[in-house]
């Protein structure tokens, strides 16, 4: 009876969790599952009480508790090892198997037929982050965007578009520091795009150039756009004056739905055969737009802006968040890559209000700085945040539309963004 008691306390995920030890730095080993699994638990905090972009962060924090529950399989890294070997490796039969692959040291041609069968399968997570890893769900993200993304703001004053694209400054900065540090090209075009404030791009880029990476990447990158209220006012407050805050704008015009119409199809055209590596990305966002401006498919367009978008929003955080492992998070460098994330924020905010400050002294003190911080891509928290800055000094102001230019254009500076460094780096 003791033996049997014994051996399934041995097969239970419990008597693994305080055995199991990650290696940090310098020789040291923490039991790495149990620091992830308290981590997801304050994600899920932040996401449920805090209500910090719930929709990503619960599905985020929850992959990360299933991945760090040992012996539970459903991410099984070791299907995904399996099937990155080499071809020439597999029909080896002297070739030794890794230790993550298959315990203890065997030989190809040793194995089975049933562990043949049992090597290449893998967990519910792993299939499930097949979606990210083939880059489908971050371009299903884009086509959601654009369904519910109003373009007419950036039409009415197409100026907006520069701070859109100023916002990005953060990414080309983050991207030279990374190097300096010591990350790769492609490691450091993963972590830039993160100042872009845009997830799904973040997500996109990483799993092109540095797939290693997605774990850290997707956390910083959701944690800062769920950031963005607290990050961005003091940036704003310390780079413009109260006379530029308060500044009131005039009303933008109105803008034709032919106008609407043929915007996305102008943008598709142009951008993709300047940059064809941000097909992906910049077709699905005016797909989605160009359908929700048709106005002949209603159902369509809602079915994407609901629907569709909590589904692959739920896959995409769930798979990106199992990638967040103890042997992957609990690293120096996962730290450097949270900073340089960081960094890359604030400079893309920094860049947008700067860019807003130069718009306002051309045009004699009719444009409002703040309205630059919301050229990065956090749609619509960024505007938002705009808005409720300009408000605080002058009541009577309303930014939000005005916000919105830059922010719709900072979805496409992004993915233009994301575009330019596949081209040259991947």
């Amino acid at each position: 009876m003791g033996e049997i008691l014994l051996n399934f306390w041995k097969s239970t995920g419990f008597s693994k969790l305080f055995t199991l030890s990650t290696h940090v730095a310098g020789g040291i080993y923490v039991p790495g599952e149990l620091i992830m699994i308290c981590l997801a638990c304050f994600f899920l905090y932040l996401g449920i009480k805090k209500g910090y972009e719930p929709y990503l962060m619960i599905p985020i924090a929850f992959g990360m508790l299933l991945a760090n529950l040992p012996g539970a399989g459903l991410d099984t890294h070791m299907a995904e090892a399996f099937n990155n070997l080499s071809m020439r490796n597999l029909l080896d039969p002297d070739f030794v198997l890794p230790e993550e692959i298959i315990p203890g040291a065997k030989m190809v041609g040793e194995l089975t037929f049933g562990e043949w069968t049992d090597l290449a399968k893998g967990g519910l997570i792993y299939y499930l982050f097949q979606g990210t890893n083939l880059g489908i769900y971050p371009p299903l993200i884009f086509l959601c965007i654009g369904a519910g993304t109003d373009f007419g703001p950036l039409l009415a004053n197409p100026r907006s578009l520069i701070l859109g694209a100023s916002a990005q400054l953060g990414i080309f900065i983050t991207f030279i520091g990374a190097l300096a540090l010591g990350f790769t090209g492609q490691e450091a075009g993963s972590i830039g795009i993160i100042g872009g404030a845009d997830g799904p791009t973040a997500l996109y880029i990483t799993t092109k150039l540095a797939p290693h990476l997605l774990g850290p990447i997707a956390i910083a990158a959701y944690s800062y756009m769920a950031l963005v209220p607290i990050i961005q006012p003091p940036i704003m407050k310390a780079l413009t004056t109260k006379k530029e805050r308060v500044i009131k704008m005039e009303q933008l015009r109105t803008v034709s739905q032919t106008e609407k119409i043929v915007f996305p199809i102008v943008v598709t055209v142009f951008t993709v055969l300047l940059l064809p590596d941000a097909g992906s990305l910049i077709g699905m966002l005016m797909l989605g737009n160009l359908l929700k401006e048709s106005g002949r498919v209603p159902l369509l367009v809602n079915c994407i802006q609901n629907s569709l978008m909590y589904i692959v929003s739920i896959f995409l955080g769930l798979t990106v968040g199992a990638k967040a492992t103890a042997a992957m998070f609990l690293r120096a460098q996962t730290l450097m890559i949270i900073a340089l994330g960081l960094i890359a924020f604030c400079f893309g905010t920094a860049g947008g209000v700067l860019i807003g400050k130069l718009m306002c002294k051309l045009t004699g003190g009719k444009v409002n700085p703040l309205i630059g911080a919301a050229g990065v891509s956090a749609v619509p928290m960024a505007a938002r945040v705009a808005q409720i800055e300009g408000q605080k000094y002058n009541p009577s102001n309303f930014l939000l539309m005005h916000a919105m230019g830059p922010n719709v254009a900072g979805v496409i500076g992004s993915a233009v963004a994301a575009g330019m460094l596949l081209l040259f780096l991947r």
